[in-house]
């Protein structure tokens, strides 16, 4: 894993700017702690910087490669999971390779196949390839987009970069914001809409999609997406098959030559993730895996159970870490160092975002660090397996926005007058909703039912579940840990996607079929855990904390988050001791602590990026 940069101007000499390429890569420091590169010709500057995980010797980037006279050269974030396949096939048809790192494997499977390369790769990735001869950038970004990819474009120039801030970093772009950024930041929240990079003039690459840049211009287009078809499988098979997926792609990506973990919750997802690493490790006699967890100081004296969260995660992890016979690491965080990561993730998103869940995140991958560079994480089951509560209420269902979205009325109540008639939040979130309808792939012959699980299924894949793999990128690289998601291989998504919701839900169950495909991989009392999502502090000093701080900021007038907020009912709210108020956030209970957490980000972050709004 890595940072990628770059610079392509055909208006420009780049080699009389080598300071501004070097200042674009070295805001991504801390994704890539272990090397620095830059690239530069005429018209085409690229900057990496490295996270060795494979062959850490001889992998540094920017990798070129010559095929005549052609030179072909690779900045390149990610992981091929197929490389030893690709590469035992790219060597019968008389290639060498030079190092045993897939950013070679990749980069010369682009030299033969050119750019279909793209749809023979399993993996998480985001790469640039410069091609000398043709004067072009071909830029991809991993199917279901787990690693990030902005840029900009003008005429004649493009910029990129893995993170905002390597744009960000370049002396003609500014800090600007407009009215649909804003809408993004206060009606959308952390679930941005799919190619949006906020700032004004600055986009993202959307998961399946590759861009060609050349003196013709810049032309987008996906190459895969997801595919609605008859699902011929019994259930038994079915099963199967999801067992076979899952315990393949687990394997696949156990490669590394650094040491690897797994985060285990004690939920379904991470317990199946762990013991499929668990008898690999076993069965290859690589040792004891080492797992860890997250907790908070105090928690189990303040935690009370809920609809949302229904029990603690501590029991259930003792009871896989001794089933499995793993080497566990259970990492607590007390409420001081909580509030100052939340200035902390600002910075690492370049925009607010989760507030308390990106800081425990960065905290609990920090630690994880000091022993580990790769971690295995069970992000996206619920999406495409259909595991969140809202797949089985009837408002959610029935509702004409997104799930997670039905409170955006009362949320838009806290917002001034002047900027909700500007930016019209509302009617904002209802036009990314239709737009995202739009794009469903229906199947002939379904009925209602049917036809709105689909939608809910879509939804989640490419508009709820990008939140959460960005929030684990963002949190995970901003210190240089790799974190791999085993659930978003797109073989086990294509499959599981036209899977039948009566087969899904089997045994009526949430992600019944899942429990299925596990009989025998966990024990009966896991395979039956209702879902408690990723834990939250209840330490009530963290509601004074931040309450305290969004007192501050009211009472300061030079505050630039004031004009987009009503003062006085964020004022009442901060008053209340007891912080008791709940608001339905993203499919959980936003309460005091939340909101005041994400409206002190916001404006940490308009004051630091120094946000203009245009």
């Amino acid at each position: 894993m890595c940072g990628i940069t770059g610079w392509i101007d055909w208006n420009k000499d780049l080699t009389q700017y080598p300071s501004i390429l070097e200042n674009m890569t070295c805001t991504l420091e801390l994704r890539g702690p272990d090397a620095s590169g830059t690239w530069i010709t005429s018209h085409c500057a690229l900057g990496h910087r490295r996270l060795s995980v494979m062959d850490p010797a001889n992998g540094a980037q920017p990798m070129t490669r010559k095929a005549g006279d052609n030179v072909f050269t690779i900045v390149y974030n990610g992981e091929l999971y197929n490389a030893p396949e690709l590469k035992r096939e790219l060597e019968l048809r008389g290639h060498r390779f030079q190092t045993t790192c897939d950013t070679e494997v990749l980069l010369i499977a682009y030299i033969e196949w050119g750019r279909s390369c793209v749809d023979r790769f399993n993996g998480i990735f985001a790469f640039a390839i410069w091609n000398s001869e043709e004067q072009s950038l071909y830029l991809v970004r991993d199917r279901l987009g787990v690693k990030p990819l902005f840029y900009s474009y003008t005429e004649g120039r493009l910029l990129f970069g893995s993170e905002p801030k390597s744009i960000l970093a370049h002396p003609d772009f500014p800090a600007q914001i407009s009215g649909e950024g804003l809408a993004e930041v206060f009606a959308v929240g952390p679930a941005r809409t799919p190619g949006h990079g906020v700032y004004r003039n600055m986009y993202e690459l959307k998961p399946g999609h590759c861009m060609v840049m050349d003196r013709n211009g810049l032309q987008v287009r996906a190459y895969w997406k997801l595919e609605s078809k008859p699902h011929e499988d019994d259930i038994e098979t079915t099963a199967a098959k999801v067992k076979e997926l899952l315990k393949d792609t687990v394997e696949r990506q156990l490669a590394s030559d650094v040491p690897i973990c797994t985060l285990l919750s004690g939920g379904l997802d991470s317990s199946a993730l762990t013991s499929f690493a668990a008898s690999h490790y076993e069965k290859n006699g690589l040792g004891t895996l080492h797992t860890y967890s997250i907790d908070y100081v105090d928690n189990d004296k303040h935690f009370k159970a809920n609809a949302f969260q229904p029990n603690a995660d501590a029991p259930w992890i003792k009871r896989m870490t001794e089933y499995l016979g793993t080497v566990h690491h259970a990492l607590e965080f007390d409420t001081p160092e909580l509030v100052d990561a939340l200035r902390t993730v600002v910075y690492a998103r370049d925009l607010p975002g989760m507030a308390d869940v990106d800081g425990s995140l960065y905290l609990f991958c920090r630690e994880i660090k000091k022993d580990a560079t790769v971690a295995i994480s069970g992000e996206a089951a619920d999406e495409i397996f259909g595991g969140y509560p809202w797949f089985h209420r009837e408002d959610a269902l029935n509702a004409s926005t997104f799930p997670w979205a039905l409170a955006t009325p009362e949320r838009v109540g806290l917002l001034s007058k002047e900027f909700v008639n500007w930016v019209r939040p509302e009617q904002y979130v209802q036009e990314r909703y239709r737009q995202a309808l739009s794009e469903v792939p229906r199947l002939a012959g379904e009925n209602a039912q049917q036809n709105r699980m689909r939608e809910m299924s879509y939804l989640n894949i490419t508009r709820f579940m990008p939140t959460l793999l960005d929030r684990k990128d963002r949190m995970s690289m901003a210190v240089g840990l790799e974190v791999r998601v085993p659930f978003c291989d797109h073989r086990l998504v294509e499959y599981v996607w036209n899977i039948p919701w009566e087969i899904k839900t089997s045994g009526d169950r949430e992600k019944g079929i899942l429990r299925k495909a596990l009989k025998g991989v966990l024990p009966e009392d896991v395979l039956t855990r209702k879902k408690s999502p990723y834990p939250k502090t209840h330490n009530p000093n963290y509601l004074t904390a931040v309450r305290n701080w969004v007192l501050e900021i009211l009472g300061d007038s030079s505050s630039p988050l004031l004009q987009f907020i009503d003062v006085a009912k964020i004022r009442a709210l901060a008053e209340d001791d007891e912080g008791r108020f709940q608001l339905p956030w993203f499919g959980q209970l936003m309460t005091g602590p939340q909101l005041f957490a994400y409206l002190a980000q916001v404006d940490t972050w308009l004051r630091h990026y120094k946000v203009s709004i245009r």
